[in-house]
């Protein structure tokens, strides 16, 4: 499934309205995603096709993905970094490029020392270089970046929970 940024997902900025079976429902697909419809269903109190129905609508609104989490390193990817970045003038056209690029997993606008925050994953140490050299500082409106390269993946997860 494609990514989606956070404000169009209701195309106000706002986030949709979840209630308290769906995120019954989310939580039952955070333990495992490939849970059937019909074991979720009997965990919430639904039909499966019920559950069918509300899975599509939270993946239509955006509010959750379905994917398959994978330890970069297994996958040929040797080299990841977190990049604080520094913007002058308007964050959002900084952030869209930055949201086009394949190598940027993950992008917010923050508080604090920087105005950005991008976790890249790269090849190698070559193509670590040429995204944040070449790519990232080349955007329009890019002031300073400041790179934190990954030595070790200690723990990744997406179990949080819904709230």
């Amino acid at each position: 499934m494609a990514s989606r940024s956070a404000d169009s997902r209701t195309g106000n900025g706002s986030s949709p309205a979840v209630d308290a079976v769906s995120l019954a429902i989310i939580e039952q697909l955070q333990e495992d995603g490939r849970r059937p419809y019909a074991a979720i269903g009997k965990a919430v109190g639904l039909s499966e096709a019920a559950v069918r129905q509300r899975v599509q609508k939270l993946l239509d609104q955006g509010v959750m993905q379905i994917v398959a989490v994978t330890d970069p390193l297994t996958v040929g990817f040797r080299r990841q970094a977190m990049v604080g970045i520094n913007v002058d003038g308007d964050l959002d056209p900084v952030a869209e490029a930055l949201s086009a690029m394949a190598e940027c997993e993950y992008v917010v606008m923050t508080a604090g020392s920087f105005d950005l925050m991008v976790e890249i994953v790269c090849e190698d140490d070559d193509h670590l270089l040429e995204t944040i050299n070449k790519r990232i500082r080349a955007i329009p409106g890019v002031r300073s970046t400041e790179s934190f390269v990954y030595l070790k993946l200690k723990k990744q997860t997406y179990m949080w929970g819904t709230r």
